[in-house]
This record gives structure tokens, C-alpha cells and sequence, in this order.
């Protein structure tokens, strides 16, 4: 049985409130812009939309209103962008959902030979309001040479934003965005100017591409990291946040290389006693505890996780790692550690009743497990 959510990500992103938001701005500077009309045919559809149907929709209903020639309908949006996000900013400043519909009209019918400087300068002011990443794809399939030339020169512009929308546009696993038909390696030139940037933002991005990296070539993001790292362009501490957020997906499952760059051995010294749970059956919404005595032989870096595998209808077994405990621990030292796990229901993922079981990972190597009931509250 699988249990739901009350909470809806689409109609807090997407609502009469946005969709009045964005038509005001178009009708000020377009009077002839029928916005009543536009707020209608966009809100009709949305009860049987989810979140990226929403945006095409807008975007469809966008070009219904606006005039037939997309330079003439492109000005009018471009004219309509409310002021830049703020360029003195550095983190987490993420602008307004609602943009992506103009970005993504900028895609839809702006990606073509005769339109493409044009389009590549309109993307670039929309990923100042919200991050353009999804619509600079469509591009990047359709005119891969000419596309990343232009991110090239993204990657050095003067606002974050920009900078960043270079990193995550091209990234091979970005999540929610198609597919890319190039090769994941060539973005790397760009990564090579990005790196060493000095907002959080960008340099997350760069991470996170990294990791995307990770689950294909794993060897190779290894390698870029040692070679970042020996050209010393970025902060030191920036560097090690950059290194350990690449390398995260590589750390859960094993990989001696990305171990080995974090100083965490890839066979630890260690002996776990006393696992156990006060709750063997747990009501959706309420906490799985557990506790366990870690023993270290040794002095060594320890890095201590749990998998859980989710009880699930399906025949494929879904599981994720979570954090439990890094230690520099000492020669014959111990611990006790306790973990409070809330089952709670999250807009991204579901929940079914049944079993899960927690298997304890240290240094990327599988240890014991533990199993519990999920059931009704």
C-alpha cells in the first residue's frame, strides 16, 4: 500500500496568484495583451497538469496572445522581465518558477539557425530571473558547437547567475531536464573556467555536475579533482567542499580513488556491537530509531552511513543513503550512536507500507542490518 501526500509542488509553483503575476507583467508593457483571457485558457488546463505540463501549457497560451512574429513577441517578454536577481548576492537566491514559461517560449520557438543570437541573449537574461537550464538543452542538441561556444563566454560574465547557468545547463544527469545527445565530457572547458569561481552557487553547481559525471565516468572526475586541485586557482576550503560534494555519490558506493582522496580507507578497521531498535514497528509520520556501539582498531577516518531500502509495490527494490556520522576516530576507541529516521511523506517521494530495512555502511563497505514495519498511523 502506498501512502500519499496532501502537499502539492505544482500548485505552490503554479497557481492563479503566479499566472496573474506573469500577466500583469506582459499586459504592462502590451495593452493589447487580452490577460483576463490569458488567465483563463492557462487555468482551465491546470487541474489535469503536472509541473513541467504547466510550464508548456503557459508558454502555449503565452504565444496565443502575443503577437505572431516570435521577434515581436520575444521583445514584449523581455520588456515584461521584472528587475534582475540581485548580482551581489551568492547563494540560494533562485528567482520565481513562473519565468521558465518564457525561457522555455524561447526554446520552443526561438531554437533555430535563423534566431539562435538572438535567443542565446534572450536565455541569458531570463537566467538572471530564473535559472534557464532546461531550455538551453533544447539548443545544446539542436547546435551543440555553437551553443557551448556561447556558455564558453557565459562562464566568465560578470552575474553569478550567469556563470551558473553555464555549469547546470550542460549537466548529463540534470534532474527533471531532457536528455543530451553530446558527449558528457565536452562541457569540461567549461567546467575548467568555473571551478575556481568564487560564489557558492556556481561552485555547487560545478560540484554537482562532477557527481553527475561520477555515475558514468568515475575514474575521470577523480582526475579532474587531483588536477584542480594541483593548479591551487581555488581557496583551499572552497576546494574541499567542491571535492567532497563531487565525490559523494562515489563515496556511497565504495570507490578506493574518491575514498582515498578524502583520506577515508577503503577497508576500515572496525567492529559494530550492539545494534538494535526500540521500534520495530513505526506509524507513518513517526520516527525508526536505532543505536549501535562502533569500535575503531585504529586511527582512521570513518565515514558512517545507513541504506535503507524502502518497502515498495513494485518488483525493483528502491534504496538511498543517508548520513549518519563522520569520525576521525582514535586506536581502540568506541561510540554509541543513535538515529532518529522520520517516515514522513515529501513531495519527491512516497511511501509504502511494509518493510525497510537499514543496512549500516562504513567507508562505502555494507555491515549489518536491521529491519522495521512500517504501518498506518
Amino acid at each position: 500500500m502506498k501512502a500519499k501526500t496532501s502537499f502539492s509542488l505544482k500548485d505552490q509553483l503554479f497557481n492563479p496568484e503566479k499566472v496573474s503575476y506573469l500577466s500583469g507583467l506582459v499586459s504592462s508593457v502590451y495593452p493589447a495583451f487580452q490577460e483576463d483571457q490569458f488567465q483563463h485558457d492557462v487555468m482551465i488546463e491546470f487541474p489535469q497538469l503536472e509541473l513541467k505540463e504547466r510550464i508548456a501549457h503557459i508558454t502555449e497560451c503565452l504565444r496565443k496572445y502575443l503577437p505572431d512574429s516570435y521577434l515581436e513577441a520575444l521583445n514584449l517578454l523581455l520588456q515584461a522581465l521584472p528587475p534582475e536577481l540581485d548580482p551581489n548576492l551568492s547563494d540560494d537566491d533562485f528567482g520565481d518558477f513562473i519565468f521558465a514559461a518564457i525561457s522555455l517560449f524561447v526554446a520552443t520557438y526561438g531554437c533555430t539557425e535563423e534566431h539562435l543570437t538572438v535567443s542565446f541573449e534572450a536565455l541569458k537574461e531570463c537566467t538572471k530571473r530564473f535559472s534557464a537550464e532546461y531550455a538551453i538543452r533544447f539548443f545544446i542538441n539542436e547546435f551543440p558547437e555553437e551553443t557551448l561556444a556561447f556558455l564558453a563566454t557565459c562562464a566568465t560574465d560578470s552575474h553569478y547567475h550567469v556563470r551558473r547557468w553555464a555549469s547546470e545547463g550542460t549537466r548529463p544527469k540534470l534532474p527533471w531536464a531532457q536528455s543530451l545527445v553530446m558527449e558528457y565530457t565536452q562541457p569540461l572547458p567549461i567546467l575548467d573556467l568555473l571551478f575556481a569561481d568564487s560564489t557558492r552557487f556556481v561552485t555547487r553547481s560545478v560540484a554537482n555536475h562532477l557527481n553527475d559525471i561520477s555515475k558514468l565516468d568515475p575514474d575521470l572526475v577523480v582526475e579532474t579533482l587531483q588536477r584542480w586541485q594541483e593548479s591551487q586557482s581555488q581557496e583551499p576550503k572552497e576546494m574541499d567542499f567542491i571535492t567532497k560534494h563531487s565525490l559523494r555519490t562515489l563515496v556511497k558506493k565504495g570507490h578506493e580513488g574518491a575514498l582515498a582522496m578524502l583520506g577515508f580507507p577503503a577497508e576500515p578497521n572496525v567492529t559494530i556491537s550492539e545494534l538494535q531498535t526500540s521500534t520495530p514497528e513505526v506509524k507513518l509520520g513517526e520516527a525508526f530509531e536505532f543505536s549501535l556501539v562502533l569500535t575503531s582498531h585504529e586511527d582512521q577516518k570513518l565515514l558512517i552511513d545507513y541504506v535503507m531500502e524502502f518497502a515498495t509495490t513494485g518488483k525493483r527494490a528502491r534504496t538511498k543513503v543517508f548520513k549518519l556520522k563522520q569520525w576521525d576516530a582514535p586506536a581502540d576507541s568506541s561510540q554509541t550512536l543513535r538515529k532518529k529516521h522520520r517516515m514522513k511523506l515529501m513531495t519527491t517521494r512516497s511511501l509504502s507500507l511494509g518493510q525497510h530495512t537499514i543496512t549500516l555502511q562504513i567507508n562505502g563497505q555494507a555491515y549489518d542490518s536491521l529491519s522495521f514495519e512500517l504501518v498506518e498511523p
